[in-house]
């Protein structure tokens, strides 16, 4: 049965973010009439969301005021976040082996296999030499993966187009003489061609809590899929009953989950052809912009789903069906580290609306003074605006219909952000990848 949605009585909600990246979902739980504290580590970023959530000085000082605590991140903030579970804290987040699944990509690899999970081949090196050396000797078609914190700089990651991998040598050569003080561990994976998909779900410490979210990221920067690797352009989604993908990768993990207590969310992303599923790699937190989009897609409210998700007790939700899409919106110099750029072209740059309509449109890096939304932060993300609808192209015609509304000098974003759905959506079905199990 669903969880009957009564009104929930007001609530503390404490998050945390190394970076402010859920800056957004503690404005969306303010709204509902929660208390929200919202502290941000980093002092460059310190300044997002000022103005829509109070912020919290020093979290620590904060957790005896707090009812939820949420943690944004992996990167170290799951062994915290395990600490104030194991004190009996009603946490939202990992632990240091569920952070290790995403920061270790090898580990996260390894465990699937465990978990009796096919993989691709890969291999790790610390040596650019070494790892020239491997293609030279066996070609192929390969990913380039940064591990560890080299891997949250998305432009590094490289997708090998030709078949006896120079390519790939010629992007490790280039790495080796520019980045060998920031890559200091990396991986070689197989490379396949298919439909990327990703499934993932929240778990409550107990087991998956349903329905479970698939989704399709648009990482490129320009349409098409051409240009630099941004981390995330858009995302369409869809929440669904567990299917073929989810049994075949997630829901194998399950017993470990459960062992660690884990209570979030958590994805892995793969590539499906004719002759299998292949993960990819995990996340093993809330996705960015993909937690903004699943809660328009949420009738259950966040600051309820939050609570009964730390507390144990939720099961099931209620999402809506059909599809929503998310579209970010951004400014220089996104998605490249530049902080001239950004302090010529984008910092304090106003967010204006032409008309006073603000529906599904969630905040990134921005803050409000008197009222005026303007961009803040250093990395020229603003904005994600949300369409939903029974079709991919009803949810897109809301979405782009929503971004004629806004105004942001300089700014830019995908204009095909769900059309490879027509395509994706008949080889998945025709595979039965997402049918109902």
């Amino acid at each position: 049965m669903y969880i009957q949605l009564l009104a929930m009585e007001k609530k503390n909600f404490l998050f945390v973010s190394l970076d402010g990246l859920i800056g957004d979902i503690a404005w969306q739980v303010s709204k509902e009439g929660h208390e929200v504290r919202y502290f941000i580590e980093d002092p460059a970023e310190k300044d997002i969301a000022d103005g829509f959530v109070s912020k919290s000085e020093n979290w620590e000082d904060d957790v005896d005021w707090a009812d939820v605590i949420i943690f944004d991140d992996v990167l170290g903030q799951g062994e915290k976040a395990a600490r104030l579970r194991a004190q009996g804290k009603l946490v939202i987040g990992g632990t240091a082996y569920t952070d290790k699944l995403e920061d270790d990509r090898s580990f996260g690899q390894a465990e699937l296999k465990k978990a009796g999970v096919n993989i691709l081949p890969y291999k790790d090196f610390d040596s650019f030499d070494d790892a020239i050396l491997h293609v030279q000797e066996n070609p192929g078609r390969y990913v380039i993966k940064p591990s560890g914190e080299a891997q949250n700089i998305k432009r590094l990651l490289f997708v090998g187009e030709e078949d006896d991998g120079q390519d790939v040598v010629r992007v490790l050569e280039a790495y080796k003489r520019a980045f060998a003080d920031d890559i200091k561990i990396f991986q070689l994976q197989k490379r396949v061609t298919g439909v990327e998909v990703a499934v993932g779900a929240f778990f409550n410490g107990k087991e998956f809590v349903t329905p479970i979210n698939v989704n399709f990221e648009h990482k490129k920067l320009f349409p098409g899929e051409v240009g630099p690797a941004t981390g995330e352009m858009g995302t369409l989604t869809f929440w669904s009953e567990p299917n073929k993908i989810f049994n075949a990768t997630l829901k194998k993990i399950e017993p470990k989950l459960r062992e660690e207590g884990y209570v979030g969310y958590i994805d892995i992303n793969n590539i499906v052809n004719s002759n299998g599923i292949y993960p990819l790699e995990f996340t093993a937190r809330f996705g960015y912009p993909t937690i903004s989009i699943q809660q328009e897609g949420m009738i259950t409210p966040i600051g309820q789903f939050f609570y009964e998700l730390a507390a144990g007790t939720l099961m099931k939700f209620k999402g809506r069906s059909g599809f929503q899409i998310g579209v970010r919106i951004v400014v220089p110099p996104f998605p490249f580290d530049d902080t001239n750029t950004f302090e010529s072209y984008s910092r304090n740059a106003a967010i204006v609306f032409k008309k006073p309509a603000k529906d599904e449109v969630h905040i990134e890096d921005v803050k409000q003074v008197n009222g005026q939304w303007l961009v803040a932060g250093t990395s020229g993300v603003a904005l994600i605006v949300v369409g939903m609808g029974p079709t991919v192209k009803q949810a897109q015609n809301q979405a782009y219909t929503k971004i004629k509304n806004i105004m942001i000098p300089n700014m830019y974003y995908r204009t095909d952000i769900g059309d490879r759905w027509s395509e994706d959506s008949d080889k998945l079905h025709n595979w039965g990848y997402l049918r109902e199990l």
